[in-house]
């Protein structure tokens, strides 16, 4: 039976699942992982309260610019101001220690589906490419890592993440980026993603089918198909073959492929 030529990923709550946590406290507990390695070190810290005011500031601003822009700031450029306003070391090394420690409160709240990686080997040996395309502003090396230490890494040789192209799903571009490296057209190609208005949306106009990984039962009307686990996209390869061959972008000039208002 014919199958997708390729399939992408989101990341986040579509290959591996998060603790719910608001965005203050879990930037809170990242904040702490840093300051306190910083303080052991001898480094003359203000009072965690004003040092994590400050960083916080800077990654919200940070994060709604890229929201209001459609591209993304890089975490490593965000923490690289916050380190010279605090007069800490700002070298690629320093940063690149920093990041991992200022991480490490989203790595612990992580987890993937026992059904996860079993799926992704029977995809991968039906010939299908595997890629990722992620918003984010954490910087591609720490996800990177983050893959790895979840055995996620060997199967995606293709990762596109917003922090590294600047550009954010639903735009075309950050598809565009991993279809091109895939050497795979889009209408060839599925995305699978947790976000309708990003994930689904964003694909759905360049012709790919689209599947919602959701909890819900209900189907939602801009994806093709829902899964509950990655564990169930095995058997819908061949209903996946079947969409392909029946969809259209719906736009077929880049320039005309801006965000629009769907819910």
């Amino acid at each position: 039976m014919p199958h997708p030529q390729a399939i992408l990923f989101d990341l986040g709550d579509t290959l591996w699942d998060s603790e719910p946590l608001d965005r203050r406290r879990i930037f809170r507990l990242c904040a702490r992982r840093t300051y306190d390695p910083l303080i052991a070190a001898g480094h003359a810290l203000p009072p965690f309260e004003h040092y994590f005011r400050l960083q916080f500031s800077l990654l919200r601003r940070a994060y709604l610019w890229s929201r209001l822009r459609g591209r993304d700031a890089n975490g490593r450029d965000v923490l690289r101001r916050f380190c010279l306003k605090m007069n800490l070391p700002a070298d690629d090394e320093a940063l690149s220690r920093l990041l991992w420690h200022w991480y490490q409160p989203r790595l612990e709240r992580t987890t993937i589906h026992p059904g996860t990686i079993p799926a992704l080997h029977r995809l991968r040996d039906a010939g299908i490419k595997l890629a990722i395309v992620s918003n984010s502003l954490i910087p591609g090396a720490v996800l990177d890592r983050h893959l790895d230490l979840l055995g996620l890494l060997p199967f995606f040789p293709v990762r596109v993440y917003s922090s590294e192209v600047g550009h954010r799903k639903p735009r075309p571009r950050i598809f565009l980026t991993a279809l091109r490296q895939l050497a795979v057209p889009a209408q060839n190609a599925a995305f699978v993603g947790d976000r309708p208005k990003t994930d689904i949306l964003g694909a759905r106009r360049l012709g790919m089918s689209t599947i919602l990984r959701t909890t819900r039962r209900a189907s939602h009307p801009l994806a093709d198909f829902t899964v509950r686990e990655i564990a169930d996209l095995p058997a819908l390869l061949p209903s996946l073959h079947r969409a392909l061959t029946e969809a259209e972008p719906l736009y077929t000039n880049e320039n005309e492929m801006q965000p629009t208002a769907i819910q």
